[in-house]
C-alpha cells in the first residue's frame, strides 16, 4: 500500500477563484500536472493537498502559495519543473508604519512598474508584489540574484546601483554559460 502525504493551506478569500480557475480547470491542470488531490474550502480560504509522492505534493503546495501570493497560474504553474523556485520576502521585516510598507512597495515596482520589469529582465524571473509580501518566481540561482536586488532596494540601496549590480551577475553568468559549453567541445 502506497503512504498518503498531505499539506493544509490557507490563502487569502479573494486568490480562490484564482486557484479554481473557470469550470475548475487550473485546479485540475494542477493535479493532474503534480498527480494531487486538491480540495479548497472558498469560504474560509483553505486548501488541502493530498498525494502519494511527496515531490509532486511540494509542487503542488508551491504553486499554490504562490497563485495565493498574487501569481497569475501559469506562471505559479512553472514551480512543476525542478529546477525552479519560489521565494516570499516578508515587507514586514523591512517597514515599521503602514507608510512605509506603501513607499517600499513603490520602490520595488517603481513608476508604471519599471523597476520590477527590469529587475524581472535581468534575473529571468517574475516578481508579484502583493499583499504584505514579494513573491519571486524563476530558475534557482535566478530567484537568488532577484531577491537580492529587491532586498537591496528594500534596504535604502539606489536603482541604480542595483541595476549594475545585476548586470555584472548577467555577465558573469554568461561567461560560466560560455566556458562551460567551451569544456564539452
Amino acid at each position: 500500500m502506497q503512504e498518503e502525504y498531505s499539506y493544509e493551506l490557507k490563502i487569502p478569500k479573494e486568490r480562490v477563484a484564482v486557484l479554481i480557475g473557470t469550470d475548475g480547470k487550473i485546479k485540475k491542470q494542477i493535479e493532474e500536472e503534480t498527480k494531487t488531490n486538491i480540495k479548497v474550502d472558498s469560504r474560509e480560504g483553505e486548501v488541502y493537498v493530498s498525494g502519494s509522492d511527496a515531490l509532486s505534493l511540494l509542487a503542488a503546495r508551491e504553486i499554490i502559495r504562490a497563485i495565493g501570493r498574487g501569481f497569475n497560474p501559469e506562471v505559479a504553474q512553472l514551480l512543476v519543473k525542478p529546477d525552479y523556485g519560489f521565494e516570499i520576502i516578508a515587507l514586514p521585516d523591512y517597514a515599521k508604519t503602514q507608510n512605509d510598507m506603501v513607499r517600499l512597495k513603490g520602490r520595488v515596482i517603481g513608476r508604471e512598474g519599471k523597476s520590477r520589469k527590469i529587475i524581472e529582465e535581468l534575473t529571468q524571473t517574475d516578481i508579484c508584489v502583493y499583499g504584505k509580501t514579494i513573491g519571486i518566481i524563476g530558475q534557482a540561482e535566478r530567484v537568488g540574484m532577484a531577491r537580492q536586488a529587491v532586498i537591496t532596494l528594500l534596504e535604502g540601496g539606489t536603482h541604480a546601483s542595483v541595476y549594475k549590480w545585476l548586470e555584472k551577475q548577467q555577465r558573469e553568468m554568461k561567461k560560466a554559460e560560455l566556458l562551460g559549453s567551451s569544456d564539452r567541445l
